[in-house]
């Protein structure tokens, strides 16, 4: 079981697009990049979530990594999004060759297209989700009657709720109803607003809303751990582009060394690559706390992918799904070994 650690102490959302141009800030292609044939350059669709679960991506972007590890093979279209159920659906109808999400949302695609539509090549981050709840509610008994956001329906921080509540005597409902209510809220930052209005008892966020909730008051209830973000690739795309997927890849592990080798910096980043999307910088002290509650890791936490789609289906949120096959982590493993770093397994 994916371990939710109770820590009692401690309408549909905005889209934004850029394209990034490899020519503006690409150094020359490496040997396996370039553009088969002197074709023109493909053009590459990258999703991921304005959460700094997703600071991968936006280091990655800001830095300029996945521009320069295509070269001149290929041409960036960033798409920042609300919610992972929003990527799912842009996956799902060809909008995007990859994207960050999180297990749930990859778990959907996966089973939404019978196992066709994407592969999970590498992992990205794991922890850096809360359930933030009022001052004075220390346990899960006092939620019943309670309103509770989440993300969205189905979504990661919402079947870790939901399937928390459960294994403490609450019921939830799809609709909204049960013994606590969960109310799906989008964009994130519409949750940490009717949290600090008295609207709502608290949400099962990630960073750095559940970071916002407790500097407006809340209280760590309930802390996630396990795999949160992963970066998945259309299948279709990686059967036509291996070279190009290679160099997303290489880019995801110079964004996580990055992060890990220059904090502070990192951090900077984030912060206002995600400002370019959301308009409005994060405090440095929020970016800070969201940061030290996250592990940047390249290993997507096979395991834990199989305990979520086992607590979703548990919810009635997921048919039975075979997970077979889910992952292709060749790529991702050749490039850890070129980088000098230990390889990850399925």
């Amino acid at each position: 079981m994916r371990r939710l650690i109770a820590a009692a102490a401690a309408g549909a959302g905005l889209l934004l697009t850029v394209g990034c141009s490899s020519s503006s800030s690409s150094s020359a292609a490496d040997p396996g990049s370039t553009a088969s044939g002197g074709s023109a350059p493909v053009t590459v669709s990258l999703g991921f979530l304005t959460n700094i679960t997703h600071a991968s991506a936006l280091v990655g972007l800001k830095e300029g990594f996945f521009t320069k590890a295509l070269g001149s093979a290929g041409t960036l279209k960033a798409t920042a999004f609300s919610t992972g159920t929003e990527e799912t659906t842009a996956l799902l109808a060809g909008q995007l060759d990859a994207a960050y999400v999180g297990p749930n949302p990859a778990i959907n695609a996966w089973q939404k297209s019978s196992g066709t539509a994407i592969k999970i090549i590498s992992g990205a981050a794991t922890g850096g989700a809360s359930v933030v709840v009022a001052k004075g509610i220390t346990s899960a008994a006092q939620l019943k009657g309670k309103t509770l956001a989440t993300p969205s329906l189905g979504n990661t921080q919402d079947v870790a709720l939901r399937y928390w509540l459960k294994q403490n005597g609450l019921t939830t409902t799809s609709t909204g109803g049960g013994d606590a209510f969960i109310k799906p809220t989008t964009p994130n930052s519409a949750a940490v607003l009717e949290f600090k209005s008295g609207q709502i008892a608290g949400g099962s966020e990630p960073a750095p809303y559940d970071v916002e909730m407790v500097k407006d008051g809340g209280t760590v209830l309930l802390s996630e751990t396990g795999v949160t973000t992963l970066l998945v690739v259309s299948q279709s795309f990686l059967s036509a582009h291996p070279a190009i997927v290679a160099d997303l890849v290489k880019a995801q592990i110079q964004a996580n060394d990055f992060i890990k080798s220059s904090p502070a910096a990192a951090q900077a980043d984030a912060n206002a690559e995600l400002a370019s999307y959301t308009g409005k910088p994060l405090k440095a002290s929020i970016v800070a706390a969201a940061f030290k509650e996250i592990t940047f890791t390249n290993d997507p936490d096979a395991s834990s992918l199989t305990t979520d789609a086992s607590q979703a289906e548990s919810l009635g949120l997921l048919k039975p799904v075979n997970l077979s096959g889910i992952f292709d982590l060749g790529p991702l493993n050749t490039a850890l070994a070129a980088a000098g770093e230990p390889q990850v397994s399925s």
